[in-house]
């Protein structure tokens, strides 16, 4: 039987980050929606990573939901550290990036969510824990990646 903190199937994001006129982009599932009024987000980004280094840097980020058909995406993305391995330029050159709201960001993700950071909280734990307001939005498919799929295309073990 999998552990309680499996069992859910859960959507699977990409976080853009930008620093210094770049960006990078991981692979986050510990993401949820904590306040309708005013929409706020809490993020986990795990510890001793490129999104945390920046993060800690910048205000801003976009949160990706992505669609079922970019699954292909959570190996560079995620397993990949944005420290040592050009996320962007992989990207650029596979001509995967595009620009919304003035930032850079995955093509044909199924939604887009700007972010402003007003919070960080350590934990004991091996993730850093971000609230962030919702500055814009936009929704853009309902076919969206969850562990689910991941765990089917054998990219992950739940």
């Amino acid at each position: 039987m999998q552990r309680p903190w499996n069992l859910p199937n859960l959507p699977v994001y990409s976080l853009a980050t930008y620093w210094d006129g770049t960006v990078n982009l991981n692979i986050c599932t510990y993401v949820s929606a904590v306040s309708m009024q005013p929409k706020l987000y809490m993020i986990a980004i795990y510890n001793h990573t490129e999104t945390l280094q920046r993060m800690q840097q910048t205000n801003e980020a976009v949160l990706q939901l992505l669609n079922a058909q970019q699954h292909y995406l959570v190996r560079p993305l995620g397993k990949k550290s944005g420290s040592t391995f050009s996320k962007q330029q992989w990207l650029e050159k596979k001509y995967l990036l595009t620009a919304w709201n003035n930032l850079t960001v995955l093509k044909e993700a199924a939604a887009y969510v700007h972010l402003q950071k007003i919070n960080t909280i350590t934990t004991s734990g091996d993730h850093v824990l971000f609230l962030f307001k919702v500055l814009h939005a936009k929704s853009c498919s309902r076919n969206i990646l969850t562990t689910e799929i991941l765990a089917q295309k054998k990219i992950i073990t739940i």
